[in-house]
């Protein structure tokens, strides 16, 4: 059963602050867990023509290491100011999107944006953040899997032999709050409880491959875009070269139709149960996100996912 809380339709005219868009096209932000729907999330979003979608955007750290260098521990940072700051982190976004028509509505993903909604959206006062979101126990199993899938090869998911060496140590390493799955999940927590959250939407990803029409009609409204029909049959997508260079072949490959496809976790049962519990989104306070997920039961779901599976 789709659960949708404090669900809000269409995009405000104006923004925040009283200012509306400069940008001739839209602009929406993608964010998340990983192993949580986000290039299933880009794929389908590519097959309508106005839209464009990534995995991943170089300007994250475009973003940060500009905002570093106006920063305070730069001595030139005294010569400029907040608007100044402004129009070069936006010059950004217009500088690598520019070739695109003005009807064009862009998701540049990242999972840093989670955790800068409010400058986004300084920048953007239109724009809307979708995170994709999963129970972070099958996050932890995904991520597994995927690295006993390539038992020769040492991702650039862990620093040393210590991070690496079982499980329990993999799992540990990941839910850091600096590395790959605790930070996502520290900035999607915080955006969820802030100030801007009424700006985001949270699409689970059990309920996003068991209900895709159903889901993506959702994200629509949301956005405030008309209908389009998707083809839920057959999604495709892969990045071959990109995941090569993380060490993890098939980390953003998609193929087949959306459906669920159960199967047993692979981890420890002690060490699933430790993360399978901190569902938020589900069953911890209300935020005033909007938030498209399954009603909360007392069983863990399945794991389901793509043809192709994570």
């Amino acid at each position: 059963m789709i659960l949708v809380k404090r669900y809000t339709q269409g995009c405000s005219k104006r923004g925040r602050m009283g200012m509306t868009s400069p940008m001739p096209w839209r602009i929406h932000f993608i964010s998340g867990l990983p192993r949580s729907g986000s290039t299933l999330l880009s794929a389908l979003l590519r097959q309508n023509p106005r839209f464009r979608a990534g995995i991943v955007s170089p300007l994250g750290p475009l973003f940060l290491a500009t905002l570093n260098a106006m920063g305070a521990t730069e001595e030139t940072s005294l010569y400029v100011s907040q608007e100044q700051r402004v129009r070069v982190l936006r010059g950004l976004f217009t500088s690598y999107y520019g070739a695109h028509p003005a009807d064009t509505v862009i998701f540049d993903s990242s999972r840093l944006w989670a955790a800068r909604l409010p400058a986004l959206l300084r920048l953007f006062p239109e724009a809307r953040m979708i995170c994709c979101v999963r129970d972070v126990g099958w996050v932890m199993d995904s991520l597994e899997r995927l690295t006993r899938q390539h038992p020769f090869l040492n991702s650039r998911l862990f620093d040393s032999d210590i991070e690496r060496n079982t499980v329990y140590s993999r799992v540990e390493t990941l839910a850091q709050r600096n590395r790959l799955v605790g930070f996502a999940w520290c900035a999607v927590k915080e955006a969820f409880y802030g100030e801007e959250a009424d700006r985001m939407l949270l699409v689970d990803y059990d309920l996003l491959v068991a209900r895709p029409v159903e889901a993506i009609a959702l994200i629509y409204q949301f956005l405030g875009e008309s209908p389009f029909s998707h083809d839920f049959t057959s999604v495709s997508h892969d990045e071959p070269e990109f995941d090569a260079r993380l060490g993890l072949p098939g980390m953003h490959w998609v193929q087949g139709p959306v459906a669920p496809r159960p199967r047993p976790s692979l981890l420890p049962p002690d060490l699933f149960a430790q993360y399978s519990d901190m569902s938020f989104w589900r069953v911890g306070p209300p935020g005033r996100a909007a938030v498209i997920a399954p009603k909360p039961t007392a069983v863990a779901p399945p794991d389901q996912s793509v043809a192709a599976g994570p």
